[in-house]
C-alpha cells in the first residue's frame, strides 16, 4: 500500500499543473493517467491547440515548464481581428494597447503536455503511474483508497479529479452536474494559407456559428476551430476536401487567400457542463471535470489551469497550517473562488453565443453598433484585452507578476 498526500486522476495539462504546483510545496503526489507520456511531437502541426494567456505563460515560467517547450513551435500572436460576416461590424485588438510584446501564444496541446510530463518526472515529490487506470475508489473518513488496473493499491488524503468532462472521480463522489447542449459541433483542422497570418488570431461570426483561424508556428499555417449548428456540421464533414475548403474560404471571406487542407478533420460536440459541487470530503475537481465552456473565446484551457493552481496553492496553505487537506470545510475557499470565475466565463460565453447566433435583425443591429462603438473606445478596449490575456482580475499567486498586479 503506497500512501500519498494527493492522488491526481488525469495526467493532462491541468492535472500535471496541479501536481507541479503541489510539488513546489513539498507535498507527495501521484498522477494516474491512461496514457503514457512518450508521444513525441510529429513533424506536422498537431490538430489540437490552445491559446494561452500571459497569465498562463507566467504560471508555466514559474513552474520551470516554459523553457522545456519546443520553442520553435510556439506562435506569439500580436493582434486579434473579429468581425461579423453579414454586416459592417468589426473590432480589432493589438498588443500595443496593453504595452506588451504579444497578446498570448497559440500552443499545440501536446507540446505543453510533453514539457509538463518532463518536469513532473524530474520531481522527487511526484510519482507517475501511467499508463494505468483506477478500477476501484473508496472514500474513508481520514483518507481515500484506490486500486489500479495492475492491482497497485494507494491511499491519499485528497483525490483530485482532473479526468475531463466525463470525470469518473466526479461520478464516484456523486457530485451533481448541470449541463446543456450548445447545439453546436466544433470542427478542427490544420489549414495552409496563401497569405501569411501575420501573427494575428482571426474570428468571424457567421449565421451558423463562429469560425476561428489561429496562427501557428509556420507563417502559412493556421488551426481552425469552426463551430457549426447541426445538421450543418455533419454536412461539412461529409464533403470531400476540395468542397470543404471551398465552403471554408467562403465563410472566412478569403481573408488569407487560397486555403489548403493539410490535416484530417475532427468534430467534437459542444456542451456546457458545470458541477454544482466541486469539493467534498477527500475529493476536489478541476478543469473540465468541474466545467466545460464554449470554445469561441479560447479560454477553456486557461480557466482549467487557473483552477489547478488555485487548488494546489490552497492545499499547500492548509497543509502549512497543520490542517486536514481533504476536508470540505478547508477546501471551500477554493470552491467559492473558482466557481465564481467559471460562472462568469460561462455566462459571458452564453451571452456572446446568443448575440451572434442567427440573423435576427434586432440582434444584428445591436452587435453591429456594439462592436463598432467598442472599436473606437480605447480605454474600454484596453480593459477587455487586459482581462482576456490574464492581466486583470483575481489570479493565483503563481500566475502573478509585476504587470498583473499593476493592471488589477
Amino acid at each position: 500500500m503506497q500512501s500519498y498526500d494527493v492522488v491526481i486522476v488525469g495526467g493532462g495539462i491541468v492535472g500535471l499543473t496541479v501536481a507541479l504546483t503541489l510539488a513546489s510545496g513539498e507535498l507527495n503526489v501521484a498522477i494516474i493517467d491512461a496514457q503514457s507520456s512518450d508521444t513525441a511531437l510529429g513533424d506536422k502541426p498537431e490538430l489540437r491547440v490552445s491559446t494561452f494567456t500571459l497569465a498562463t505563460q507566467t504560471v508555466m515560467q514559474n513552474l520551470g515548464v516554459w523553457p522545456l517547450l519546443a520553442q520553435q513551435r510556439l506562435c506569439a500572436y500580436e493582434h486579434m481581428s473579429v468581425w461579423d460576416q453579414d454586416s459592417f461590424a468589426h473590432i480589432g485588438f493589438s498588443h500595443t494597447e496593453i504595452k506588451q510584446d504579444y497578446l498570448g501564444h497559440v500552443v499545440e496541446n501536446q507540446n505543453l503536455a510533453l514539457a509538463l510530463w518532463e518536469k513532473a518526472e524530474q520531481s522527487p515529490h511526484i510519482t507517475v503511474l501511467a499508463p494505468n487506470k483506477v478500477s476501484k475508489m473508496v472514500f474513508g473518513q481520514q483518507e481515500s483508497f484506490l486500486t489500479l488496473d495492475d492491482d497497485t493499491m494507494l491511499t491519499a488524503r485528497l483525490v483530485v479529479g482532473a479526468d475531463g468532462a466525463n470525470s469518473m472521480v466526479r461520478q464516484k463522489a456523486n457530485l451533481p452536474l448541470t449541463f446543456w447542449d450548445y447545439e453546436h459541433h466544433s470542427i478542427v483542422a490544420t489549414i495552409k494559407t496563401e497569405m501569411p497570418h501575420d501573427n494575428t488570431a482571426r474570428q468571424v461570426f457567421t449565421p451558423k456559428g463562429p469560425l476561428a483561424f489561429l496562427p501557428l508556428w509556420d507563417a502559412h499555417h493556421c488551426s481552425i476551430v469552426w463551430s457549426q449548428q447541426e445538421p450543418a456540421a455533419t454536412a461539412l464533414l461529409a464533403l470531400d476536401d476540395a468542397a470543404f475548403v471551398k465552403a471554408l474560404m467562403a465563410a472566412f471571406d478569403m481573408r488569407l487567400g487560397i486555403c489548403e487542407l493539410v490535416s484530417e478533420r475532427k468534430s467534437f460536440p459542444l456542451k456546457m457542463r458545470y458541477a454544482r459541487q466541486w469539493v467534498t470530503d477527500r475529493v476536489a475537481l478541476v478543469g473540465d471535470a468541474a466545467h466545460t465552456i464554449h470554445p469561441l473565446a479560447g479560454q477553456g484551457a486557461n480557466l482549467g489551469i487557473m483552477d489547478g493552481v488555485a487548488l494546489a496553492e490552497q492545499v499547500i496553505k492548509i497543509a502549512e497550517q497543520g490542517k486536514d487537506i481533504g476536508l470540505t470545510k478547508n477546501l471551500r475557499a477554493y470552491e467559492r473562488w473558482r466557481k465564481t470565475e467559471a460562472v462568469k466565463m460561462i455566462a459571458t460565453m452564453e451571452s456572446f453565443k446568443r448575440l451572434f447566433d442567427g440573423a435576427n435583425p434586432v440582434q444584428k443591429l445591436v452587435r453591429d453598433i456594439g462592436l463598432s462603438t467598442m472599436n473606437h473606445l480605447p480605454k474600454a478596449k484596453q480593459k477587455i484585452v487586459q482581462q482576456a490575456v490574464g492581466l486583470g482580475g483575481e489570479l493565483p499567486h503563481l500566475a502573478q507578476n509585476k504587470l498583473t498586479r499593476e493592471a488589477s
